[in-house]
């Protein structure tokens, strides 16, 4: 939507066709999509309240495979993300992206209670940035014994995202503090992390400033919340970079 090109790698389902034909409908690659056919594919039931409280129910199915999928198929990879997977998945692919030299984030979302602080600690060690909410942002901190300040001297930037309260971005020895953009409406807060780490990942893709990247990524994630589902808002660079003006006063080129 914002113009990159994002090679997904997942393991999937028998159960999964119809979803590969939307993604064949948004230009998305299936190359490095697995299909098991023993398996379903992962299933989530998500309960979101506006005060962005949730209750998940949630079946791995064909994502605890995951570590089937090897990042040395990937040709020309930029930047990489350790998002919520299978364990195995995660912990081969963090490791296979830090020996290839593909800076990546490390964003353990849901995933983050699988692992001990000594694991946690090796993630954050391979990771190039690390991104959490405001409740992840304790539990790593908890696991780890490391505060925010002392994770943050680990990798290059640890952005923490506070739901309505906007995100802050600690980087180069600061604390830089996004403010959230007013979105249209509010219908469905569940994806507007995902959504805000698509801001962040093209901000940093294309080496724009952590100012101007986050604020790209709070203006991304209050496009999402006012579209129910988490899939279901369009945008362009030409309407994104018209929004980002009227929000912050100034052009970003997009």
């Amino acid at each position: 939507l914002l113009g990159g090109d994002p090679l997904p790698m997942a393991t999937v389902g028998k159960d999964f066709e119809p979803y590969g034909v939307w993604m064949d409908g948004c230009d998305l690659t299936r190359r490095h999509i697995t299909i098991l056919d023993t398996e379903f594919t992962a299933q989530a039931f998500i309960t979101t309240d506006l005060d962005d409280n949730q209750i998940t129910a949630f079946h791995p199915g064909a994502m605890n495979f995951a570590h089937l999928n090897s990042i040395e198929d990937a040709e020309d990879v930029d930047i990489g993300i350790v998002a919520p997977d299978g364990r195995d998945g995660m912990i081969v692919h963090a490791t296979q992206m830090f020996e290839a030299g593909i800076p990546f984030i490390f964003d353990p979302g849901q995933g983050l209670p699988m692992f001990e602080g000594a694991e946690l600690k090796r993630f954050i060690d391979q990771a190039t940035w690390v991104a959490v909410n405001d409740y992840e942002g304790q539990m790593l901190q908890e696991r780890t014994g490391w505060s925010a300040k002392e994770i943050s001297q680990h990798v290059e930037a640890l952005i923490v995202t506070r739901g309505g309260e906007g995100s802050v971005i600690f980087a180069n020895g600061e604390e830089i503090v996004i403010s959230p953009v007013e979105p249209a409406e509010i219908l469905d807060p569940t994806g507007c992390g995902d959504a805000y780490r698509a801001g962040l990942m093209f901000g940093i893709s294309r080496q724009m400033s952590w100012e101007d990247t986050g604020r790209l990524a709070s203006l991304i994630g209050s496009i999402k919340i006012a579209h129910r589902g988490t899939q279901n808002h369009a945008l362009s660079p030409e309407t994104v970079g018209a929004a980002f003006e009227a929000a912050y006063g100034y052009a970003i080129n997009l």
